[in-house]
């Protein structure tokens, strides 16, 4: 026992190391990849150029030479801290090193301030945690439905290993593995939302427009029906995503465990067959399952930024998607922090859970 304890406490000090190491090389790569803000404001000074003077302007006509006055790029680099070295900003974005702009105090992630995002001009911690929910409930009953589908169907699978059954829905789910979660959205947007197919599903979004005064003014039965119906096809693809891996995964496990010395001397014993099954194979079989726990809390909070591409669903995926076109940069390091952080925390939690469901597993 005591060395499961001195395993965790250095997994648990491994977790600033690894949380700098990461951080710290999205920051550097971002910081020297082009596309940055000062080439997104040249790009805008370009674009107003071209509408101001009209397509067939000459005065405009070589708008692509148009470059921002020397004073203005020196204010973006100050603004962005682009006149800093990498280290210096990394170190002021952590909240390690004075900011200048901020009177010569410290500010940063540590203090709470992940800064303002260019593109929604918000704070990036209100911008994120308006997004959070969204991805969450998706995230849930995405990951809730995989569990409940898959474990039955990979025992079925098991205890009826060789037979139709199990030839026949191993080949629709080896189909589904091959078929992103996305795409599988895509179609079922195109045949179940629009006039292409059976229009009975809306098409797209998180809600229907209204909701929120629809719920205000007590339709609450309305309300959580058109919820639901915007939730079935995103939520396909969610199940889509997971599906094949983790029935192939109970499947192969619950024969491990059948074929053991213990289940056949249980049968040997006349012990039913269901009581040796559910009581004794299934519950030792479940530890793969349980280990994996803890890393579906990072895809709990990112979500998936092609479903809800695809969807048009306002959540993590998608806003981590959209700032990176954008080049927004402090949200999509404010986005990398939890990310890291929980996944981080969901591998020793992982570890956790085995150590507690596995006797036989120790660390040390």
């Amino acid at each position: 026992m005591k060395g499961m304890w001195a395993y965790f406490v250095r997994r648990l000090l491994l977790v600033p190391v690894t949380f700098i190491c990461i951080t710290f090389l999205v920051y550097a790569v971002m910081r020297t990849a082009p596309g940055g803000p000062i080439e997104q404001a040249r790009t805008e000074m370009q674009r107003r150029a071209m509408g101001e003077g009209g397509a067939g302007s000459s005065r405009f006509s070589d708008s692509g030479d148009q470059q921002l006055p020397k004073e203005a790029i020196e204010q973006l680099e100050r603004y962005y801290k682009l006149d800093k070295p990498i280290t210096v900003g990394y170190l002021i974005w952590l909240g390690l090193w004075p900011d200048e702009q901020k009177g010569g105090r410290f500010s940063g992630i540590l203090e709470g301030d992940f800064g303002t995002s260019y593109r929604y001009s918000a704070p990036v911690l209100s911008t994120i945690a308006s997004k959070f929910p969204v991805s969450i409930y998706f995230g849930i009953i995405g990951y809730l439905a995989t569990y409940l589908v898959c474990i039955p169907l990979g025992v079925k699978k098991a205890l009826m290993h060789g037979s139709a059954f199990d030839t026949v829905s191993s080949f629709f789910i080896f189909l589904g593995y091959a078929f992103p979660g996305f795409v599988a959205a895509l179609l079922l947007l195109l045949y179940l939302a629009t006039e292409m197919g059976w229009p009975i599903l809306p098409l797209g979004k998180f809600r229907s427009e209204g909701w929120e005064d629809l719920w205000a003014g007590g339709h609450y039965v309305h309300c959580i029906k058109d919820q639901l119906w915007h939730t079935v096809i995103p939520v396909i693809g969610y199940l889509i995503a997971g599906f094949a891996t983790m029935t192939v995964l109970m499947k192969n496990s619950m024969l491990e465990v059948l074929s053991a010395d213990y289940v056949r001397t249980a049968f040997a014993q006349g012990i039913t067959e269901r009581r040796v099954i559910f009581l004794h194979a299934l519950r030792n079989s479940l530890i793969p399952i349980c280990a994996n726990i803890g890393h579906a809390f990072a895809l709990l909070f990112a979500g998936s930024f092609l479903i809800e591409k695809t969807c048009n669903i306002p959540g993590m995926g998608l806003l981590g998607f959209t700032s990176l076109l954008e080049r927004d940069y402090p949200v999509l390091m404010g986005i990398l922090v939890f990310t890291v952080l929980i996944e981080l925390f969901g591998n020793i939690l992982s570890d956790v859970i085995l150590a507690f469901v596995d006797p036989r597993v120790r660390f040390g």
